[in-house]
């Protein structure tokens, strides 16, 4: 086999009650500190807190710390923390597929986005499907991004993109606000602006007959972790938006929606704070959102942009198939086109696992 074909039309066969959703529950957690250096545990956990407003989301944009993200790190950071984490259990992290959350909202939201294409690198060993973003795609998508002539009188995409990362650091506290002095609470917007650090929690889920593993960044908690592991964390994902004016700024924020609640809804993120913002930058207003809440909210619109039950099935129907057609041995490539309705997968290599899997875990999982 070298390529097999994943239709995702029509979308009304994965119409009706959603397939069964293991609640996703965090097993372990890594940090990248202020230079995107890794360690073990939560020392990049931030926790929230409401900015004053309204606030000027343009300031500091001269001293952006911004992170360089054109290097390709695979899954390393994921992959030793479940080292870490098979070390601590003297247990093997058994799943069917360990993968970035990212990845996995790219394929949840495919039925409803043929906007965006994605292209992702895969492997089995040792009965597990390892899944990365394929880099040399992602920088060119945003090379051509970048490049793309802005209407007049809009901001940059860089300008935009600071915008999110300035709303985060004026939303956040390092220690909980009965900890953090007052001086320091009213003082954030002042803070140069650093998105290099992240706390990333790795969770355990699972849709329909497969088991997941996911990785991803977590902006900030509510209060604090539970003292019992098995209990749901208050996370809270935070995301601006421009000011909904017209019709066609609901409709375009409807289309928004599915990647939040997608993002949020895989690793178990209970909480979206958006912060609405004016065509100047100006934050404006918050709205605070239950990511279960979503999907009936968009359904009650009537525009029928997305339903999540069929996000939900298609998922499960797609992983069930990756499962059965992506044998062990060898690279693959799991491929959509722009405004296409297929997800293709071809073999790119035909041993090895390429440079998916870092030495580190391959030199562990071999003297286990």
């Amino acid at each position: 086999m070298n390529r097999e074909t994943f239709d995702i039309q029509p979308i009304g066969r994965f119409y009706g009650s959603s397939a069964t959703i293991r609640r996703p529950k965090e097993i372990a957690c890594f940090s990248y500190d202020d230079q995107h250096k890794f360690h073990l545990g939560d020392s990049s956990l931030r926790y929230y807190y409401p900015p004053q407003l309204p606030a000027d989301l343009n300031r500091g944009f001269d001293s952006f710390q911004k992170l360089d993200d054109t290097a390709d790190e695979h899954l390393d950071a994921l992959l030793d923390t479940i080292v870490a984490l098979e070390r601590e259990t003297g247990k093997k992290c058994e799943t069917d597929i360990i993968t970035w959350r990212g990845m996995m909202t790219k394929i949840m939201t495919a039925p409803f986005d043929d906007m965006n294409g994605f292209e992702m690198n895969a492997t089995r060993f040792q009965g597990t499907i390892f899944i990365e973003e394929h880099n040399a795609y992602k920088n060119e998508q945003k090379r051509i991004q970048n490049n793309k002539r802005m209407p007049p009188g809009m901001a940059s995409q860089d300008l935009m993109a600071y915008w999110g990362y300035k709303f985060e650091t004026i939303s956040v506290l390092n220690k909980t606000w009965d900890a953090t002095p007052r001086a320091e609470i009213e003082s954030r917007e002042d803070l140069v602006v650093n998105n290099n650090a992240q706390y990333c929690s790795v969770a355990r889920t699972g849709i329909g007959r497969v088991k997941l593993v996911l990785g991803g960044e977590v902006d900030a908690i509510w209060d604090s972790k539970p003292e019992r592991r098995d209990d749901p964390i208050n996370w809270v994902e935070l995301k601006t938006s421009a000011k909904i004016r017209n019709d066609k700024d609901a409709l375009k924020y409807e289309r928004k929606l599915l990647k939040f609640w997608a993002q949020s809804f895989l690793l178990g993120v209970p909480r979206i704070i958006v912060g609405f913002r004016d065509q100047q930058g100006i934050l404006r207003r918050l709205e605070e959102m239950e990511t279960a809440n979503i999907p009936s909210t968009v359904k009650k619109s009537g525009r029928g942009t997305w339903d999540g039950n069929i996000c939900i099935n298609f998922t499960a129907a797609f992983l069930d198939w990756l499962k059965t057609t992506l044998q062990e041995g060898g690279t693959w490539r799991l491929r959509k086109a722009q405004k296409s309705s297929v997800i293709e997968i071809l073999k790119v290599e035909d041993s090895g696992t390429g440079d998916i899997l870092s030495q580190n875990f391959l030199t562990w999982r071999a003297t286990t």
